[in-house]
């Protein structure tokens, strides 16, 4: 076999073993993040672990979208650093294989990347997105009380809105109610109680709100009447299959839309009502599902040079550089898509500009390390020192 094609296999499993930690590591770091709410859910909602797993498994695709770019460059980085701390790379510089040669594995490993990103944001999000919209009716018919929260008005049901100022889960009770009911027709009734309990009937998609001791203002424009009745039980009744029934593809949100359902949301939007915000974010989100699995290349062409030129600095300091970097694409995404939204300019712009600035940065440092010219990571190193020590107010003076 030739030399290229051996190392090229040796690269590509160097890498995995710190893209599969670094996916594990970043995906329980997201985990980590939840589990404050995911205890909530189990403790204080009696949300069974099978729903709980459930929502985890629907969330996660959003995350990935993110995660594995990150992974791909954290991989890309590790590697060659300590192939370049091992010597690795000077031995096979020395049996003729130049910089160039060591890319292919890099890239190829990128493309990996770049194809499950996008499996990840093509088919996995929207897929995902849709299963958890539905999950959450379902969810909150079982579990009214998830989705309320205190000193809020809630408008989940048509024609009636809830607001309750405080929730006390461990005796299931909602303090100081309000309630607008509105299902009437020509009457507005308006429910002030101190109290109430919440009960559902999960198999009818239905729950009711028991109240105690409130009050029942009726008013109706059309006649010009008012009536008040005071009740010292009263039982509202909420369905949910209406919600329900009414759920169809064209109630879609737009991360749960398929490619061409984005592209149809567009022209009817552009044609009906203008190219207004609800348009340029559908917009952001087609070109997003493209531009963030190609940052997979961009990411890995700027941790090539990284890890191939750290050797001299400290291990540490190359990551730091490498999390600079994505962050830095991250902003720019985020300025993109605030800009974008708003229509200050395309958001096809707002989308592929972090791309072209993390590749053309990532090409400026490969034609560098090719030409065995030093990327200055020392250099940046000592100033970085020498300004920590200048604005230390501890450090020793003569």
């Amino acid at each position: 076999m030739k030399l290229s094609t051996i190392t090229n296999s040796y690269i590509i499993k160097e890498m995995l073993t710190p893209f599969s930690i670094n996916l594990l590591v970043f995906t329980f770091l997201f985990l980590m993040t939840e589990m404050i709410e995911i205890t909530d859910w189990i403790v204080n909602y009696n949300l069974g672990l099978l729903a709980v797993f459930k929502i985890i498994f629907f969330t996660l695709p959003w995350f990935l979208m993110f995660i594995i770019p990150m992974s791909v460059m954290m991989a890309v980085l590790l590697t060659f650093l300590r192939m370049s701390n091992d010597n690795e790379i000077v031995a096979l510089k020395s049996c003729g294989l130049s910089v160039y040669r060591l890319l292919p594995p890099v890239l190829a490993f990128a493309l990996f990347g770049c194809f499950l990103t996008g499996f990840i944001t093509l088919v996995g999000v929207p897929q995902s997105k849709t299963a958890l919209e539905k999950m959450a009716i379902q969810l909150a018919a079982a579990h009214a009380d998830i989705g309320l929260k205190e000193r809020t008005f809630n408008d989940a049901f048509d024609d009636v809105m809830l607001y309750v100022n405080k929730i006390d889960t461990q005796n299931k009770k909602l303090i100081d109610i309000f309630i607008e009911d509105k299902r009437q027709k020509d009457i507005v009734s308006t429910v002030i109680a101190p109290e109430g309990r919440l009960f559902s009937e999960p198999e009818n998609f239905t729950f009711h709100l028991l109240l105690s001791n409130g009050t029942i203002h009726q008013t109706n424009p059309k006649e010009r009447s008012a009536t008040s009745i005071q009740f010292d039980t009263y039982k509202l009744s909420l369905n949910f299959n209406k919600e329900i029934e009414s759920y169809d593809e064209n109630d879609k949100h737009r991360e749960a839309m398929s490619i061409s359902e984005l592209r149809h949301y567009m022209e009817n939007r552009a044609a009906k009502q203008g190219k207004d915000r609800d348009y340029y974010k559908a917009k952001i989100v087609l070109h997003r599902r493209f531009s963030i699995p190609i940052a997979c290349l961009a990411m890995g062409l700027i941790a090539f040079p990284l890890g191939i030129q750290s050797k001299n600095a400290k291990r540490s300091f190359g990551l730091v550089l490498c999390l600079f970097f994505f962050l830095l694409y991250y902003l720019l995404l985020t300025i993109g898509y605030g800009f974008g939204e708003d229509g200050i300019y395309p958001p096809e712009i707002g989308m592929w500009v972090p791309n072209v600035v993390m590749g053309s940065i990532g090409l400026f440092m490969l034609i560098q390390t090719g030409r065995e010219r030093s990327l200055m990571i020392d250099f940046f190193l000592r100033r970085l020192r020498r300004l920590t020590a200048a604005i230390n107010p501890f450090r020793r003076t003569s």
